[in-house]
């Protein structure tokens, strides 16, 4: 890794600030760490099982702005004015604010950006002198389809919009579809080696999601699809990123060709995994981790969540996180060690079945 890492310039502790610092050292690997995510994204036996935003790492691009530039108050590439919520430790859209007051006329009220005018070159060079190239980068494609909808008009208007002119709608997110599609291959040209993309769009609730099945084959898919497929010809991974209770679009994801996903802990991970470990790489919590009281607990915890959902397929452990940090150390090392275990076992029964 370059030692000359630039400091990030976004506000300290928010999201995009976390996602510009130096990686946690893994120690010594078998393999790269890019080598064994690439094996649980196409289905073959990792050597251990990895934790998903620490064995890879991000990049995050200062001067894409879906929202205002450096997380602060004001209006993003769209026009679209958004305020910091220090609670959230995020940004939303300004109460009140409405970019789009009718999506028949949405491209008179707001006009896609023009990306020739980003200096993605001078940013690729900041942000690339942090990478570890024994990890696999990813970019973040936020701001997804519906997300986009949503925050330029209210979301009320947005949902009845579907009903009330579908083909207004198309075409909006069509023009979004085809300006990601640009975006994204600015990101390949300047920001490589970038080995896959998480693609963000909030598609639920905590009850269920925001369409029924049908109109979501409908009205999400299509420009969805097109973007994941793009993805896919450049040789990268996709990753879901949707909030909310979203499982009941599982078949529809697999079917869009999606490597793997990170659904929200609201989600049934039993029977996900169970019916769909192996199509899909999915991230699972490590349940009681954040609260455990002693690293023995930890390691118990660990253990446990291998032997549960690791002979189900393509499993990444989520994020571990603990106030603690020797439980959080403990926990990880047990991962680690316990998983590589696992794996070899697993190779070695594949070997003599073979």
């Amino acid at each position: 890794m370059n030692k000359n890492i630039p400091p990030s310039m976004q506000p300290e502790g928010s999201f995009p600030w976390m996602l510009q610092q130096v990686p946690r050292p893994l120690g010594p690997r078998p393999i790269k760490p890019k080598e064994n995510q690439r094996r649980v994204f196409t289905g073959e036996i990792p050597m251990w099982m990895p934790i998903w935003l620490s064995d890879n790492q991000y990049c995050w691009p200062d001067v894409v702005l879906e929202h205002p530039k450096f997380e602060q108050d004001g209006k993003d590439w769209w026009g679209t004015e958004w305020v910091w919520v220090e609670v959230a430790g995020g940004m939303m859209v300004t109460p009140g604010f409405v970019t789009v007051h009718d999506i028949t006329k949405w491209r008179e009220e707001m006009p896609v950006p023009d990306l020739s005018k980003v200096d993605f070159e001078g940013d690729a060079k900041l942000q690339t002198a942090r990478y570890d190239n024994d990890r696999m980068h990813v970019f973040h494609l936020t701001e997804g389809l519906f997300e986009r909808l949503h925050e330029a008009m209210p979301f009320e208007d947005a949902l009845m919009a579907f009903h009330e002119e579908p083909e207004a709608v198309q075409d909006f997110m069509t023009a979004v579809a085809d300006f990601k599609i640009e975006l994204l291959k600015k990101v390949f040209e300047y920001y490589e080696p970038i080995d896959y993309v998480i693609y963000g769009d909030d598609w639920g609730t905590q009850r269920a999601g925001f369409f029924s099945n049908e109109m979501f084959r409908e009205a999400i898919m299509p420009q969805t699809k097109r973007i994941w497929d793009f993805i896919h010809s450049r040789g990268k991974f996709i990753e879901l990123h949707s909030c909310g209770l979203t499982q009941q679009y599982i078949e529809e994801i697999i079917e869009m060709g999606c490597d793997a996903w990170t659904p929200q802990d609201i989600n049934d991970f039993d029977m996900l995994t169970e019916k769909y470990a192996n199509k899909i790489t999915l991230t699972v919590p490590i349940a009681g981790i954040d609260t455990a009281t002693t690293e023995e607990e930890a390691r118990k915890l660990v253990r446990e969540f291998v032997d549960k959902y690791a002979p189900r397929g393509r499993i990444i452990s989520n994020f571990i996180m603990n106030p603690d940090e020797k439980v959080t150390a403990a926990a990880t090392d047990e991962l680690y060690k316990y998983s590589s275990a696992f794996y070899e076992k697993l190779r070695e029964k594949v070997t003599v079945n073979a």
